[in-house]
């Protein structure tokens, strides 16, 4: 099976780790950046567009093509599932379409989406200033949630209790999203469907990360796993836990949800991840992505249920049906966190022996590296990457992430200027 991976603008190496895993499972992996660095992936293997230009990218993508007969096209980055959709269809590939990427990246066409087809949403309105802003939240009644319509990773996105926050959080997120990594990193010449803040009531419960599968009007819940956070008003999607504690009721309500806002957002045969939360005991869509979820929710899913996301997205970016079969827990129980540090610029990390091959250790990712400058709320929402563990028990998993966490030595130098 030969596919082509595709980013507009490369995002360091954060995606090598699975465009590796992609030919462990039997893939034979192209990679075209529009804009990247040599050597990232091998030579005979790889090409730089020399533009993050739609038409440019198309354009390599096409040469490329012609001579090597791609079976699909694929992308695990938020910022590359419209690029991917017009590159496919430009070469005649499965896809999602244009229009379904669109809606399915756009949080504000998402929602319009999701509620047009009866899938239960947040209150949501597009703000274009702060007065915008201070009336929907008087409507909708604190609080709140600040989020741009192209964001990603939690970026800017505020849960806001008062009307004084908000004339605070505002600003901050208004030039926050402007110079995101996940905005600057989508293609040029594409319409990305419209730019700015969404005001959205909070929803009060439990939240839900899920890689799922839609695939010919079923919808499949290969992996469901609990978001452990205790809330605060950045949205630090930082502790997980598998299996998921839902019980068949809450289950079956969380399958159908999903299943509405999939079909809603147009989307027939694809990956999915989904975020679900309650609100006053019922789910809610928070946004469903047609791409695996981050961080190390791939290695949750395979062993919590046995559904591989990068095996699923292989197969389904060669318009083959993967391997799947609804949520079904192995008993295995896990838990992960994200790496989080203050703010600064990083001059060195240090994992120590014991944690990097501890046989309870089956994820641990740094993805900052020396020099970086890390950003956190409101600043940013920048990491240190992710580690995740098992367990006899789930408490017993969760306490090893945390010692094993405290571990790590992370040195930083004053904050500075990028």
């Amino acid at each position: 099976m030969k596919l082509l991976a595709l980013e507009a603008v490369q995002n360091a190496g954060y995606y090598l780790s699975r465009y590796q895993q992609v030919e462990e499972f039997g893939g034979t992996l192209f990679v075209l950046n529009g804009l990247g660095e040599e050597g990232y992936w091998p030579a005979e293997r790889y090409r730089i567009a020399g533009s993050k230009h739609l038409d440019d990218i198309v354009e390599a993508a096409r040469n490329w093509h012609a001579v090597e007969r791609f079976d699909g096209v694929l992308t695990f980055s938020e910022s590359g599932v419209l690029t991917v959709a017009a590159v496919a269809e430009a070469l005649g590939l499965p896809t999602v379409g244009i229009a379904a990427a669109r809606v399915s990246r756009n949080k504000l066409l998402m929602r319009e989406a999701q509620e047009r087809g009866g899938a239960p949403v947040p209150k949501y309105r597009l703000v274009p200033d702060l007065a915008a802003a201070l009336a929907a939240a008087d409507e909708f009644g604190y609080p709140i949630v600040l989020k741009p319509t192209l964001g990603a990773a939690s970026n800017f996105v505020f849960k806001v209790n008062d009307a004084d926050e908000l004339r605070t959080r505002f600003p901050q997120a208004v030039d926050g999203m402007a110079a995101m990594s996940w905005f600057r990193m989508e293609a040029d010449g594409i319409d990305l469907g419209p730019y700015g803040l969404l005001v959205e009531s909070f929803l009060d419960g439990r939240e839900l990360q899920i890689e799922a599968l839609a695939w010919d009007g079923e919808v499949y819940l290969g992996s469901i796993v609990d978001r452990i956070t205790i809330e605060g008003d950045t949205f630090d999607d930082d502790a997980h836990q598998a299996p998921t504690t839902l019980d068949p009721d809450q289950l079956a309500a969380v399958h159908q949800v999903v299943t509405v806002a999939a079909h809603a957002q147009g989307l027939r045969r694809s990956v999915l991840h989904a975020e679900v939360r309650f609100h006053q005991g019922k789910p809610h869509l928070l946004e469903i992505a047609v791409r695996p979820g981050g961080g190390g929710l791939d290695y949750f899913a395979r062993l919590s249920t046995g559904y591989c996301p990068i095996r699923a997205t292989m197969a389904v970016a060669a318009g083959v049906k993967p391997a799947v079969q609804h949520y079904h827990p192995t008993g295995v129980h896990l838990a992960g966190t994200c790496l989080i540090t203050a703010p600064g610029r990083i001059e060195q990390i240090t994992v120590p022996p014991e944690v990097a091959g501890s046989e309870r250790v089956f994820f641990l990712k740094i993805t900052a590296q020396p020099g970086d400058l890390v950003r956190r709320p409101p600043d940013g929402n920048n990491i240190l990457g992710f580690l995740c563990t098992s367990g006899a028990t789930f408490d017993e998993a969760i306490a090893t992430a945390f010692e094993f966490a405290g571990r790590i030595d992370v040195r930083l130098t004053q904050p500075a200027t990028a």
